[in-house]
């Protein structure tokens, strides 16, 4: 859910890697008609509720901070939330909780969707440029990757 930057970068690197995907964003699936062209057999648009009613065990919210209650909550139900965003005050508002670091972005979309859904933090430290071009397959010798220290 969301085509952006990080969702159509996404978008572009399953496809390469043989999956099926579902795009959605917040003006209609007809505006994605371009996108799901380029890539081709694989992809297809359809609403937000749509593409989390038909996407698999996983699905990408890829949208502001700020739109979270635009994704739809029945259709994630028992499903695995990846959540790309990133909380920006300038653009979407100055949120009291996260500033002051009593609760996270992803643990307010987990609330958000309610304890049926599995929210978990993905791709959100990495730039959608970087993302397209520094992918590896497992076997690489030299892979990314994130440590906590």
């Amino acid at each position: 859910m969301g085509s952006g930057r990080i969702g159509s970068t996404l978008a572009r690197l399953a496809v390469n890697g043989g999956l099926d995907v579902v795009l959605s964003n917040s003006r209609g699936p007809q505006t994605l008609a371009d996108l799901v062209e380029e890539l081709g057999p694989r992809a297809r648009a359809a609403t937000p509720a749509e593409a989390g009613s038909a996407a698999g065990d996983w699905v990408i919210v890829t949208v502001p901070f700020k739109a979270f209650d635009s994704v739809p909550r029945e259709p994630l139900a028992g499903k695995t939330v990846k959540n790309t965003s990133n909380y920006s005050p300038r653009r979407d508002g100055r949120v009291e909780a996260l500033e002051n670091g009593s609760t996270t972005s992803s643990e307010r979309l987990q609330q958000y969707l309610g304890e049926s859904a599995y929210v978990v933090k993905a791709f959100n430290n990495i730039h959608h440029a970087h993302l397209a071009v520094l992918h590896r397959p497992a076997g690489a010798e030299v892979r990314g990757l994130l440590a906590k220290a």
